[in-house]
């Protein structure tokens, strides 16, 4: 018996071909949403401060690309728009996970770490935004996500600048998606709460711990809430997703 060519099984990979660019792509929840994408034949564009974990990734998959940077350099959103197009001839999303966390006191608080973290989480993610927002509306299609912080909805003692931060890039998304309600560009933020990452690596007590929460969220937890918005119909916007774990109490 002739049979044809055995073809993907659009169901089991729907987003099979697209791409992606992902910031935040060495580490953490940029790492695992990276993994996850390219298991389901998603082409990356990575981008991270970490060489050898981004060289990794790229050995396990398939078309996968990756540059090494800090996102706060001036032309790093433009020269991950430009590898997208280069090696894959368009992009279909634009991922944001890049992110520092400095927290204490207003004793503790180093104000040089604060205004670093700034720069990160809030000046590298507008350029990281209006770069890619403004080739999706001449494209008139593509997704923006961003991953922020269940802290970009609450606030709490000794966390208020990273708190800023997060509420910062929440209010953006929210502008720039009433502006772009009617085109075919979505955006969108995913709101975790605590995840287990490098993010606390230097704290002497995690957060787990300070705040009795059992079993935080993992990286793949919040790696399937970003595969899942991504793989919602066109018609469908999620503008904001909390990921929580049941026993963070905020």
């Amino acid at each position: 018996m002739v049979t044809g060519p055995v073809l993907p099984d659009a169901t089991a990979y729907p987003l099979a071909g697209r791409v992606a660019v992902i910031t935040g792509a060495s580490s953490g929840i940029g790492m695992a949403a990276a993994e996850k994408l390219a298991a389901a034949r998603v082409k990356l564009v990575l981008h991270g401060r970490r060489a050898a974990r981004l060289a990794a990734t790229a050995q396990k998959f398939p078309d996968v690309v990756w540059l090494e940077g800090d996102l706060v350099d001036g032309d790093a959103a433009s020269r991950l728009l430009e590898m997208a197009l280069k090696h894959f001839g368009t992009v279909n999303y634009a991922i944001n996970n890049a992110g520092i966390n400095h927290t204490g006191t207003i004793d503790q608080i180093d104000l040089d770490l604060l205004c670093q973290m700034v720069r990160i989480n809030v000046e590298a993610a507008y350029r990281f935004t209006y770069t890619f927002l403004k080739h999706f509306q001449q494209e008139n299609s593509g997704h923006l996500i961003h991953t922020t912080s269940v802290m970009g909805h609450k606030v709490r003692e000794t966390a208020g600048g990273y708190a800023g931060t997060k509420h910062a890039i929440e209010a953006l998304c929210e502008a720039l998606r009433i502006e772009l309600a009617r085109s075919g560009v979505r955006v969108s933020c995913i709101a975790p709460g605590l995840v287990r990452t490098e993010l606390h690596r230097d704290l002497d007590v995690h957060p787990s711990v300070s705040r009795n929460i059992s079993r935080p969220l993992s990286a793949a937890d919040v790696a399937d809430a970003i595969y899942w918005v991504m793989c919602q119909p066109a018609h469908i916007n999620i503008p904001q997703l909390v990921v929580l774990p049941q026993d963070h109490a905020i």
